[in-house]
C-alpha cells in the first residue's frame, strides 16, 4: 500500500520536507543543487508531498525543476502537492529585505516561474517590517497577503518567527489571520518567544516547527540535562521500538505541532515513513520529553539571536 502522509484539521501534511539552511545559496541565479531535486522528487515519490521553501534561501529553481518533472513523469498532480514559499522580509537590522516590491508581487512571480496557479502556503518570514525601510509597516504587509488570498494566488497565509506582540499587531487588520506560525522549536526551545506556542493554540494558529531535531545535532547530551535527556529518548527509542529521530518527531506531532525537517539522505524517508505507521507516545511520554527538555538550559537557539536570544 502506497504512504499517505497524514494531514492537520487545516489541512497541512504533518511532515514537511525543507530546503533552508543545508541547502542555501547565496544567489538565486546559481544553478539548481541536484541533490535538492533529488531530495525533492523523492520525498514527493514516497509519499512526502509537503515542500517548505522561502525567498531567502534562492532554491526556487530546485522547486521549479522538481515540479516540472514530478508533473510530467508520474501520477502526481499539482493538487496533490502542498508548497510553501516565505516572503524575505529580513532581520532585526531592517538592511536587507526582498528585491520584490512587496509580498504581493514576490508571490506572484512566484507562481509565474513555478508555472503554478497558485502556492498552497504563504508566509511573512518575519515580522521585522517598517515603513522607513520596506516602504510599507507590518500591517500593509499583511494587507497584500490577503490580497494574494482573495485573489487565489495563494491557499493559505500565516507568519514565520512572530512573536505574540507581532501577531497581536496584525490580528483583525483584514478579514483573515494568520493560520501559521513558523517557529523555531525542539524539546530545548519549546517557545521561541514567551508564551508564543500556547498563544498561537489559543488562536487556533497552526504551529510549524523548523529545527525541530536540533537536540541531537546541536545539544549537550555529554552531561547534565542534555544526558538525561539523551537517555531518555533512548529509553522510550527502545520502548516504542523507534529510533530517536523517530522520538523526537513523534513528541513535536504529538504536541499537535507540524514538524519541518531537512535532509540530504534518501533513506530518510523510510524512517520519516516509521513515524506514521500504528504508534503513538503515551500521554506520560509526552509529557516526560517535555520536562526533560525543559530542563536544558540555557536555551538551545540556533537562529534569531540577535533579535531573540534575550529571552534564553
Amino acid at each position: 500500500m502506497a504512504f499517505t502522509l497524514p494531514k492537520n484539521n487545516s489541512g497541512i501534511p504533518l511532515l514537511g520536507i525543507g530546503s533552508g539552511t543545508y541547502y542555501y545559496k547565496a544567489t538565486a541565479d546559481q544553478p539548481a543543487n541536484p541533490l535538492l531535486v533529488k531530495i525533492f522528487s523523492t520525498a514527493l515519490k514516497e509519499g512526502f508531498i509537503h515542500l517548505d521553501s522561502a525567498e531567502c534561501y534562492k532554491n526556487d529553481a530546485e522547486l521549479k525543476e522538481t515540479l516540472d518533472t514530478i508533473l510530467s513523469t508520474t501520477d502526481l498532480k499539482r493538487e496533490d502537492i502542498f508548497i510553501t514559499d516565505k516572503y524575505y522580509a529580513g532581520d532585526g537590522t531592517y538592511t536587507t529585505h526582498s528585491t520584490f516590491s512587496n509580498p504581493y508581487e514576490r508571490i506572484k512571480a512566484f507562481n509565474k516561474y513555478l508555472n503554478t496557479p497558485y502556492t498552497d502556503l504563504y508566509l511573512l518570514h518575519a515580522p521585522f517590517i517598517k515603513k522607513e525601510s520596506h516602504g510599507f509597516d507590518l500591517k500593509e504587509a499583511w494587507k497584500y497577503m490577503q490580497q494574494a488570498l482573495d485573489e487565489g494566488l495563494v491557499k493559505q497565509i500565516g507568519v514565520s518567527n512572530f512573536a505574540v506582540d507581532d501577531i497581536e499587531e496584525i490580528w483583525d487588520t483584514t478579514k483573515s489571520n494568520p493560520q501559521v506560525n513558523q517557529i523555531e522549536f525542539n524539546a530545548f526551545l519549546q517557545n521561541q518567544t514567551p508564551g508564543i506556542v500556547d498563544y498561537c493554540k489559543s488562536k487556533n494558529i497552526t504551529v510549524e516547527a523548523y529545527s525541530p531535531l536540533a537536540p541531537l545535532i546541536s545539544g549537550d547530551l555529554t552531561n547534565g540535562a542534555g544526558l538525561k535527556f539523551i537517555e531518555l529518548i533512548d529509553e522510550l527509542a527502545s520502548k516504542y521500538k523507534k529510533t530517536r529521530t523517530q522520538i523526537l518527531l513523534k513528541w513535536v506531532i504529538e504536541r499537535g505541532i507540524v514538524p519541518i525537517t531537512t535532509t540530504s539522505k534518501l533513506e530518510r524517508f523510510e524512517e520519516f515513513k516509521g513515524i506514521f505507521d500504528n504508534w503513538n507516545l503515551s500521554a506520560a511520554d509526552v509529557d516526560a520529553i517535555t520536562k526533560a527538555g525543559a530542563e536544558y538550559k540555557p536555551s538551545l537557539r540556533k537562529y534569531w539571536n540577535p533579535e531573540y536570544s534575550k529571552y534564553n
